[in-house]
C-alpha cells in the first residue's frame, strides 16, 4: 500500500487512543483529521493499526491511525515505514498540541516531542526528521493537570474553535501532499491571525 512519492507526504499518521471512551476526547484529534479525510481505513494486525489510502492532488496517500494506545504509537508507525521503505521526512504526524490555542494549527518539520509522549515514541523508532502538523487544544494551566486535560472532552466552544483549525488544515493538505511545506505554512500562519484566536502559548 506504500506510495513511491519522494519530495512531498507519502504516509499521514493522525495520534489517538483506541476506543469509543476516547473518541471525542483532546487527545485523539489527530484521529479526527484523518476520519476526516476517509472513513474507509481496515484494521491491519500486523502494523497494529487502521490504515487505507486515498487520493490528495493526483496524489496516492497512505492513512493510518495507530491502534497501540498513544505512548506506544511508534511500533505502528515504525513498522510500516520500514517495510515500505517510506523516509521519515515523508511522513506526516497529525497530533494534539498543548502549547496551541484551541483554533490554531502549525506545521512543523522535526524537533523535539515537547512531552507529547505519542511523538516521543514515534521518534524513538524513526528518528525526529518528520512533519508534524500541530493542532492546538490549549494548557489546562499546570502540568498536574495536563492528563486529565488531553483524556477529557473539550467544551463545545473549543470543539467548534478545534474543527475549525481542522477545516484549514485540510484546506492546505493538497500543498502539504505535494511538498509545498513553506506555502501551507504561510498559508495556516495567515489564516489563524484571521481568526482572532489567540496566540501561541509557548512557540
Amino acid at each position: 500500500m506504500a506510495t513511491d512519492s519522494s519530495q512531498g507526504i507519502a504516509l499521514i499518521v493522525g495520534l489517538g487512543n483506541p476506543g469509543a471512551q476516547y473518541a471525542r476526547t483532546r487527545h485523539n484529534v489527530g484521529f479526527w483529521l484523518v476520519d476526516r479525510i476517509s472513513s474507509a481505513l481496515k484494521h491491519e494486525a500486523r502494523f497494529q493499526a487502521e490504515i487505507g489510502s486515498t487520493t490528495i492532488g493526483g496524489e496516492r496517500i497512505v492513512l493510518m491511525k495507530p491502534q497501540t494506545f498513544m505512548n506506544r504509537s511508534g511500533a505502528a508507525v515504525g513498522g510500516y515505514t520500514h517495510y515500505y521503505k517510506i523516509r521519515p521526512e515523508q511522513v506526516l504526524v497529525v497530533h494534539d498540541e498543548l502549547d496551541l490555542a484551541p483554533g490554531i494549527v502549525r506545521l512543523k518539520h522535526g524537533g523535539g516531542h515537547g512531552g507529547h509522549n505519542g511523538l516521543r515514541d514515534i521518534s524513538a523508532q524513526i528518528g525526529a526528521d518528520y512533519r508534524r502538523l500541530r493542532i492546538g487544544i490549549g494548557h489546562p494551566g499546570s502540568a498536574e493537570q495536563v492528563t486529565n486535560h488531553v483524556l477529557s472532552n473539550p467544551s463545545p466552544d473549543d470543539r467548534i474553535s478545534i474543527e475549525q483549525a481542522i477545516d484549514r488544515a485540510l484546506e492546505r493538505l493538497t500543498d502539504i501532499v505535494g511538498g509545498r511545506f513553506d506555502q501551507a505554512m504561510n498559508e495556516l500562519n495567515r489564516r489563524d491571525g484571521e481568526t482572532g484566536r489567540g496566540k501561541t502559548q509557548k512557540e
